[in-house]
């Protein structure tokens, strides 16, 4: 009977967990145990906060969790003399397709030296499949070095941008079976592995729980009228762009107010454009933010609004959405998967800092508008983004590609 059967047992490599910025990740690994799967969580790097910082929920997956890079020099040098002598020809040639893949060279070895650490783990813990999200080359080492199966989840954008980089090709070809978060993701991975591969691809999108991001109040006459940008300060992410937006709104003598949720590389040239402007009581830093702490500021949200210039299928949409906050985003990657542009939503071409103000300004001078697109977004998420939902459906292809 399927409830004598023994459950699946998968490892899950992530690149960072607990992160701020893949808290989807959380949310996945949660729902599939939920769902009687399985997982052990391996993470190359420590968590991204001291655990004061995070949600219990998050604390509780960070004492669970195996960290590589944190393992200790001892158990990293016994797992690769014991990987050598056990296995020496995979161990060897191992070491050459990481160096083949990577670039630079450098990176070869880290790779490596990870890969080798997380395969030891997954034996130890009788596991015999890896999945991975943001940790595909180590993913794909491990499985060329140790008698267990892959499959991998592509994100986007820049696997897409730079395929032979990223090795994209070799690593759908190693893999079970490869899953892609957009149709524009499967698209590219159809285009770039070749008609062979595309039996192994799966269209798997993430979603949220729409009881954990409830509709907040709406404001009819909100003043300021706050806006709120979620994710890393970094180039890719267009954060100019809506700072430029901003200057021409000001100037239009809108009252308007704007806060970023996040940190990058980004954040100090960001400051000084917010300062160039004029605008810096208008625009703040929120830094970092836990889920708890996010929640509060799209509560006080009158639109979240994302200026990119590549995107997967960006969560942060979703969980607004699923908040009925009216959206406005570029017409990029995956985006329009999620937005309907006049239905739940607004679209605007990527980098036109002007069109991005005029969709903004739409909003203030019409809440009937904004209530519409939210409550129109919310539906959109019930309908095609719930995380129960697309979390069973994940299940299912583990289930049917590992055969339990």
């Amino acid at each position: 009977m399927e409830s004598q059967r023994s459950p699946l047992r998968i490892a899950y490599l992530l690149s960072q967990y607990p992160a701020v910025n893949h808290a989807f990740m959380l949310r996945e690994v949660s729902f599939l145990r939920k769902l009687g799967l399985h997982i052990q969580v391996a993470s190359i790097r420590d968590p991204d906060r001291d655990p004061g910082l995070m949600t219990p929920a998050e604390q509780a997956e960070a004492r669970s969790t195996y960290y590589v890079k944190s393992s200790g020099l001892f158990r990293l040098v016994l797992a690769h003399a014991h990987t050598l002598l056990s296995r020496p020809g995979r161990y060897m040639a191992g070491l050459s397709g990481a160096f083949r893949i990577s670039s630079p060279a450098p990176y070869g070895l880290f790779y490596f030296t990870e890969a080798v650490a997380v395969g030891c783990w997954m034996r130890r813990h009788g596991l015999n499949h890896v999945h991975t999200h943001y940790a595909s080359t180590v993913g794909l080492i491990v499985a060329r070095i140790f008698p267990v199966t892959l499959s991998v989840t592509f994100h986007g954008p820049a696997e897409f941008q730079d395929p032979a980089g990223s090795g994209l090709a070799a690593k759908v070809q190693a893999s079970l079976f490869s899953c892609a978060i957009s149709q524009y993701g499967v698209g590219q991975l159809m285009y770039t592995c070749g008609n062979p591969a595309w039996p192994k691809l799966e269209l798997t999108p993430l979603g949220v729980d729409p009881q954990g991001f409830p509709p907040r109040p709406f404001r009819p006459s909100p003043s300021p009228f706050q806006i709120v940008c979620v994710g890393r300060l970094a180039p890719v992410k267009g954060q100019h762009v809506l700072i430029a937006a901003m200057a021409a709104l000001v100037q239009d003598r809108r009252d308007i107010r704007l806060r970023f949720a996040g940190d990058g590389p980004d954040r100090a040239a960001l400051l000084l454009d917010v300062e160039g402007r004029g605008l810096s009581e208008h625009v703040s830093f929120e830094g970092n933010l836990n889920q708890d702490q996010l929640l509060d500021l799209y509560r006080e949200s009158d639109a979240v609004v994302l200026a990119s210039f590549a995107e997967g299928l960006p969560v942060v949409l979703m969980e607004a959405m699923a908040m009925e906050i009216p959206c406005v985003a570029p017409w990029v990657n995956g985006i329009p998967e999620i937005i309907a542009h006049e239905t739940d939503g607004l679209l605007i071409p990527p980098g036109d800092s002007q069109a991005l103000a005029r969709a903004i300004g739409r909003l203030m001078d019409d809440a009937e508008l904004r209530r519409s697109l939210g409550q129109n977004a919310r539906l959109k998420i019930l309908k095609k983004f719930d995380l129960r939902c697309n979390t069973e459906h994940l299940a299912d292809v583990f289930r049917q590609r590992l055969g339990g």
